[in-house]
């Protein structure tokens, strides 16, 4: 019912941020989470999803030696609030990211 990043997740990305280095978050995640402060904390986010045996393919986008691709199966939700039915989703907040969002696009 609540898929909120862990608090100590999301301290973590600000703190980084604070020490003014570069920041590069990359989720690991079988579903869109919540991700608040830490989208805006991050230079760079990567939804890495569950890479399994393939995390070679993560770390070549992370090192520039492929671009990512893939567009969103289905919208990314803001809030919680995103997380009810499509049917009901007209009323509810604007996704963070709508479904077939790419950096394409």
């Amino acid at each position: 019912m609540d898929l909120h990043l862990a608090d100590a997740d999301v301290t973590l990305v600000e703190k980084a941020k604070s020490a003014g280095v570069p920041v590069v978050t990359v989720l690991i995640s079988g579903r869109p989470l919540i991700l608040g402060n830490a989208l805006e904390s991050s230079d760079a986010f990567l939804a890495a999803w569950l890479p399994g045996t393939e995390g070679q393919g993560v770390a070549d986008v992370l090192f520039g030696d492929y671009k990512p691709t893939g567009k969103l199966p289905r919208q990314w939700p803001r809030n919680n609030d995103g997380l009810a039915t499509a049917a009901m989703q007209s009323s509810m907040s604007a996704p963070l990211f709508p479904q077939g969002f790419s950096m394409d696009n």
